[in-house]
């Protein structure tokens, strides 16, 4: 039983990770039309879904959702408050970022040989976070 809870876990943030990268990468693609940027957020998506090269383990994960059930499937006033294109970039990168941690931890237990390949994966974004918040004004405001 404990090991399908952990696998929910483990859907429910693989599936958070590459909904926020997939937003920050439409953002440099379509709004802000970097593709430097674009490029290394599709790298570090696709690089997440080689986890999921596991069909078997994809099947289990599958097998785990519940989301009829999902406690946290409602929106709350939390996540309506977006003022700009910086809140939204900045918010998924946090959704990213916290949710590769999630999967690290679990993965402890669950495949111990995928848990560099996430702490990689964690670091890369807080890396591409610096850099595209570093000259944010110049890079998406001007639009």
């Amino acid at each position: 039983m404990e090991q399908k809870k952990i696998l929910r876990v483990i859907d429910v943030n693989l599936n958070r990770c590459r909904e926020g990268l997939r937003v920050i990468e439409d953002t440099f693609r379509f709004i802000c039309e970097n593709d430097m940027l674009r490029r290394k957020i599709r790298r570090i998506r696709h690089t997440l879904d080689t986890i999921l090269n596991d069909k078997r383990l994809a099947q289990k994960l599958i097998k785990t959702r519940n989301t009829k059930n999902d406690l946290g499937k409602t929106t709350n006033k939390l996540e309506m408050q977006r003022e700009n294109l910086f809140d939204i970039v900045y918010v998924n990168f946090q959704r990213a970022k916290e949710s590769t941690r999630v999967l690290e931890e679990l993965f402890k237990v669950v495949d111990k040989h995928k848990v560099r390949l996430l702490k990689k994966i964690r670091y890369q974004i807080y890396a591409v976070e610096k850099e595209a918040f570093k000259n944010w004004s110049s890079l998406c405001d001007s639009r």
